[in-house]
């Protein structure tokens, strides 16, 4: 889905909570935020989040998948098994609907975690590096040892950062 699908699936989400009268929250992670909150790039291929009422979002997310011939898991809950402590910042603020993100040295750390082969994981990290300012490997290092300090990074990953920036101190 690319970045106006997306707003347009959370602006309907909103409409079915608000049609139920139930206030949410979603905090949305990996391609969804690479798309809507950096325009880094064109499509997702699902909206990774996790989001409060567990229940009347996803009963909300079916409706919408019907209605617009969607995978039934286009809004995915597994992120969640994934995630450390971290603060989260505000996206879109509707009427029933409140949308978060992670700030970027968090999507960082976890796209650099996942890093996963045939996926967009290495132009988001790239994107995410250049984002930040960062000059070189053991400052993207130091960023997922802030997040999850008990994580070792795959050495294919590591080899990936280190092309993208080096490995001067």
């Amino acid at each position: 889905m690319n970045t106006a699908e997306i707003k347009q699936y959370l602006g309907e989400l909103n409409d079915e909570l608000r049609a139920i009268n139930v206030k949410g929250e979603i905090c949305l992670y990996g391609g969804a935020v690479m798309c809507v909150a950096f325009n880094a790039r064109p499509l997702t291929k699902d909206i990774d989040a996790v989001f409060e009422p567990v229940r009347h979002i996803r009963g909300a997310a079916g409706r919408i998948a019907e209605r617009h011939g969607l995978r039934k898991d286009w809004l995915n809950h597994a992120v969640k098994m994934f995630l450390a402590p971290h603060d989260k910042r505000m996206l879109y603020d509707m009427s029933h609907l409140k949308v978060f993100m992670p700030p970027p040295e968090y999507l960082l750390a976890m796209k650099v975690l996942a890093a996963r082969a045939n996926t967009m994981d290495r132009n988001d990290i790239e994107f995410l590096i250049g984002r930040l300012n960062l000059k070189n490997a053991e400052q993207v290092l130091e960023i997922v040892r802030h997040y999850y300090p008990h994580k070792q990074v795959k050495p294919a990953t590591q080899t990936i950062i280190e092309e993208l920036l080096g490995h001067e101190q």
